[in-house]
């Protein structure tokens, strides 16, 4: 029944940001197809901030009216949101309304704005959910959130999103008046890209983003009425039995605790220890909380929105399948992080600083040689592959580690840490993508790479 719970856990987190990452993924198959082209990226970042409007009100209402929202009919209308947006989105995504004398494909900003305020909603939701179960779920939910990314990354490699074949220039443009497929034109001795046909259609994919937010849903109606969970939950003891203290925001005192979660700090004569903030348990002093929060925020912005937005600059350059390498291998190492963490979790701040200096130390050669870009260092040889898809899978490992145990010590400090730390994850990622966006769509501050043809000297 433990593992039923776990895989319940696991399945409920896939469906927390799996309809905005399944949206990103499949913009190449998009972008042709509206009127927007690719500045539907630009939009696309643009409605997620202002769907954090969501997070903004859960926050607010645990801020001012504690114990009056109950997380459960929140979650139970984003979810059931998100069902019904991403199968409308399979029919709808090519839809253009005339909008201020030009065509504009409103349905599919509008259903994009949905989602936006599902997954955003659910960082401040699922969260606190989850104190209801024991920590040892906590980790496997972050597992499933994890997994949200990497699944839709594994259809869209199966789908054949963007995947490109470089061919001479002549043999190119013959072979695009017979079979049709776009290409880029090159000059004569240069090789082309042909961008090949997609094995199903962008509807197809929506459709099982649909299928997957309904697992979810019935996910988090096991996770609340299957007995097995039920006797689950009694063995916890996190909120007494009672329905009023289940729904009560106040943080747990240390003598509510299991034993086993209990500080392995205690002083000597075996008394509780005295408070030392007014933060959840009092167990983390008022710097150390900061502390916490704004290594949180950061790691989010780098992970959610710096890094992200000049994946393509860093990575294309060294051609398209280093780019789809960086991507997959990305993607698989943040539920292979949320793994380590459930068998080796180290809660020491001092680890989570070292870890996040590193992680950092990966992302800013990633954004080195994005600036860098079409012409970054070791661009010709294996080498140079070989580093920025490591440095792609180590930034993402170490930092999603460290989310991860973030997530777990503040799990241990009552369900208004989790509120708080939804809504940490969230600014951390608006303002990381706030500062991006001017830099790489206003003033271009990055240059692609040609998938076939970067001319660099070596």
């Amino acid at each position: 029944m433990t593992l039923l719970t776990h895989v319940l856990a696991c399945l409920f987190g896939m469906g927390s940001w799996v309809a905005i990452n399944g949206m990103w993924v499949e913009l190449p198959l998009i972008v042709p197809e509206i009127p927007e082209g690719w500045y539907l990226p630009s939009y696309l970042t643009v409605l997620i901030q202002m769907a954090n409007v969501g997070p903004l009100f859960v926050t607010l209402m645990h801020r001012f009216r504690p114990g009056k929202l109950d997380e459960r009919p929140v979650i139970y209308s984003i979810v059931g949101l998100g069902v019904v947006a991403t199968f409308l989105l399979a029919f709808f995504w090519k839809h253009t309304v005339p909008l201020a004398g030009a065509m504009h494909s409103v349905p599919l900003l509008v259903l994009c704005f949905l989602l936006s305020v599902v997954d955003c909603t659910s960082s401040v939701t699922f969260l606190p959910f989850m104190m209801r179960l024991g920590p040892q779920y906590l980790t496997t939910y972050f597992v499933g959130e994890g997994v949200s990314g990497l699944v839709p990354a594994v259809v869209a490699l199966v789908q054949g999103v963007g995947v490109v074949h470089c061919l001479d220039a002549t043999v190119a443009s013959l072979a695009n008046g017979t079979l049709g497929i776009n290409s880029t034109v090159g000059a004569s001795g240069e090789l082309q890209a042909q961008y090949q046909p997609a094995n199903f259609s962008a509807q197809v994919f929506f459709l099982f983003l649909s299928a997957m937010m309904v697992v979810c849903l019935a996910a988090f109606l096991l996770l609340n009425y299957h007995p097995a969970v039920a006797r689950e939950r009694k063995r916890e003891h996190y909120f007494n039995g009672s329905l009023a203290e289940e729904k009560s925001d106040q943080a747990l005192s240390l003598s509510h605790r299991p034993q086993e979660e209990k500080p392995m700090i205690s002083s000597p004569d075996g008394h509780r220890r005295a408070r030392r903030s007014s933060f959840g348990t009092g167990f983390y002093s008022g710097p150390e909380v900061t502390f916490i929060f704004v290594v949180l925020a950061w790691v989010n912005a780098l992970t959610n929105a710096v890094l992200p937005s000049v994946q393509s600059y860093s990575c294309l350059p060294y051609g398209n399948q280093a780019y789809h390498l960086a991507v997959t291998m990305a993607a698989v190492a943040n539920p292979v992080a949320c793994f380590i963490a459930m068998f080796l979790p180290l809660r020491s701040l001092v680890l989570i600083g070292l870890l996040t200096i590193v992680g950092t130390g990966f992302g800013t050669y990633i954004m080195a040689m994005a600036a860098l870009s079409p012409c970054p260092l070791l661009v010709h040889s294996a080498s140079g592959t070989a580093i920025i898809v490591i440095a792609w899978m180590l930034f993402v490992l170490t930092l999603s580690y460290v989310k991860v145990i973030i997530g777990v010590i503040l799990r241990d400090e009552g369900h208004s840490a989790l509120v708080w730390c939804g809504a940490v994850v969230q600014l951390g990622s608006m303002l990381g993508a706030l500062s991006m966006f001017p830099l790489v769509s206003v003033y271009g501050l990055f240059k692609s790479g040609d998938p076939c043809n970067t001319m660099c000297t070596k």
